[in-house]
């Protein structure tokens, strides 16, 4: 999608932008140059490792069909139905529910959830909400989300820096004025955080809705990623996610905001309000009533059988895991 690599374009001028100017609030011209410098280079490393770097970031650990078999057959079978190639799969071990997906290009994705996710959603929640990371991927959001994760948390450490540096004595320019070189620090420090904010927030807002969207027809029924994001809304503002705080310039990514707080429609918010997706959900949920759609869900060869049906191999949302002690129910596979 061209529209796509444009955002992306657009994305990478702006935080670079911001750079610089920080940059110049640090150095004078020549901190303004070596920002510059420094901005090129993170720009073409971040279009070719970003992934790799947010993967690292959270501490996803890739499965497979012999470590994972029900979580990755649920992917395979997800991607198949949406016409992608098969994404890496991965999972964060971070009992917040959430997930998110990564990567340049639909052949170059990857999906990650965390063990919160896989233990507390039921089979059809979790098909929702893989269903609206592979709509990320087939719309190529992923490239941009990813590099504006790791742009902006290169500006949230340089914020920092600043403001370590203005209680060390403050940045002189390159005409000695401590006055100016104070106040540009003071700016840099204040706006540069939301300003990347708000360059986030220009694609991700219509980018989630359109997710939403296309991951309810991939999996074949709405009211599955509805009643997702109600229980990882919710879950969410009780568990913490330490590692989404301290990259908050990555909370973008995940399917609901992971910082502790509400995630409102208000100027500062990276998510739109979650009771506003379910509404749209449930409007894409009638007019698939209405008109044939279906609302029985994907037929994923046996990966999503009915609630107690079990697929008669021990493993993530199997209803007769022996390996457990007691046996019994379980939601997801760690538990």
């Amino acid at each position: 999608m061209p529209m796509n690599y444009v955002k992306t374009a657009a994305l990478l001028a702006a935080l670079t932008a911001i750079f610089v100017a920080m940059g110049a609030a640090i150095g004078g011209q020549g901190g303004m140059v070596i920002a510059f410098i420094v901005a090129m280079g993170m720009n073409l490393f971040s279009f070719w490792n970003s992934d790799k770097m947010v993967l690292k970031m959270f501490g996803a650990q890739e499965v497979d069909e012999r470590t994972a078999p029900d979580y990755y057959g649920l992917v395979r079978d997800l991607a198949r139905r949406a016409e992608l190639p098969m994404p890496r799969v991965f999972v964060m071990q971070n009992p917040q529910p959430n997930a998110f997906a990564t990567g340049r290009s639909p052949q170059r994705a990857a999906v990650a959830a965390t063990t919160g996710l896989l233990d507390m959603l039921s089979r059809e929640e979790a098909a929702g909400v893989i269903a609206h990371e592979l709509a990320h991927i087939k719309n190529r959001d992923t490239l941009t989300m990813t590099v504006a994760a790791t742009i902006g948390g290169a500006i949230s450490m340089l914020a920092q820096y600043l403001q370590f540096g203005m209680m060390f004595g403050g940045h002189r320019d390159d005409r000695g004025g401590g006055g100016i070189g104070m106040i540009g620090s003071i700016l840099a420090m204040l706006v540069a955080p939301f300003a990347a904010m708000l360059v986030q927030m220009a694609i991700s807002r219509s980018r989630e809705y359109s997710a939403d969207r296309m991951g309810a027809l991939i999996c074949g029924n709405p009211r599955w990623l509805a009643s997702a994001l109600v229980k990882i809304e919710n879950a969410a503002r009780r568990i913490p996610n330490e590692e989404a705080e301290e990259v908050p310039a990555a909370a973008h990514m995940f399917i609901i905001n992971p910082l502790n707080g509400h995630g409102m429609d208000n100027l500062f918010s990276t998510h739109p309000a979650t009771a506003n997706r379910i509404a749209a959900l449930e409007e894409l949920a009638r007019e698939l009533s209405q008109g044939g759609g279906n609302l029985g869900g994907a037929d994923l060869g046996g990966a999503l059988p009915s609630d107690g049906g079990g697929s008669g191999t021990p493993g993530p949302w199997s209803d007769n895991d022996q390996t457990r002690p007691g046996g019994g129910p379980s939601n997801g596979p760690w538990g």
